[in-house]
């Protein structure tokens, strides 16, 4: 798949880059996408929600009444979770909600993620950013000359760079993140996947590794 560096004027630079077919040109799955982003925001769940029981609340302890003979019903202590203030019956409790992927399903979800990013012409590889300091004006503006300023975008580097990180953290739709830490929530929630020349790069030389190998 050729895909055209675009310089931050949003034109084409004249290089392209090739994004390996077995990555970006694979039929999605669109289960196992769903599998890993059902895990992923199972991973965020804090699980400290907690109530209490009837041994836990406040009140007193002694029968409210004699069992027979009130004409009533038969009543234990105020704690009855029947009663108001009492304690919660089979309420939630502190717990993990993140469960395990195996790798492989993790990597084809991603890919399966990446693919349909590709097919929906929503990846956009632009030329490595030198910024001699933190400028989200400057970052502002190169966005909007991809035409992807009112777009949720992630914005992939190789490497962490400060100035980078500093000058687009402040833009609410824009998100910055390392090639080794991309995940397929991310890439799905986005909707366009900005590479750095650089990190565009990496994909195309680990496929060529590994026909070599």
């Amino acid at each position: 798949m050729q895909v055209d560096v675009l310089n931050i004027q949003g034109q084409k630079t004249g290089r392209t880059i090739e994004l390996p077919e077995e990555i970006f040109g694979i039929e999605p799955n669109t289960h196992v996408i769903y599998l890993a982003v059902k895990q992923y925001l199972a991973a965020q769940r804090q699980g400290t929600h907690k109530v209490k029981t009837r041994m836990e609340v406040k009140g007193a302890s002694r029968k409210l009444h004699r069992q027979k003979g009130t004409g009533g019903s038969r009543k234990g202590n105020l704690r009855n979770p029947l009663y108001k203030g009492g304690g919660t019956i089979f309420g939630p409790k502190p717990r993990d909600y993140s469960f395990k992927l195996n790798r492989k399903v993790k990597d084809l979800a991603k890919m399966s993620a990446l693919s349909f990013k590709a097919k929906e012409n929503a990846i956009v590889v632009l030329e490595d950013l030198n910024l001699d300091a933190p400028k989200t004006k400057q970052f502002a503006g190169v966005l909007k000359t991809l035409n992807i300023d009112n777009k949720k975008s992630l914005f992939v580097l190789p490497e962490y760079n400060e100035n980078v990180y500093l000058s687009l953290r402040n833009i609410p739709s824009v998100q910055g993140s390392l090639l080794s830490d991309i995940n397929t929530y991310d890439i799905v929630n986005a909707d366009f996947l900005v590479l750095s020349e650089s990190a565009a790069k990496v994909f195309t030389d680990e496929a060529v590794e590994e026909v070599n190998a």
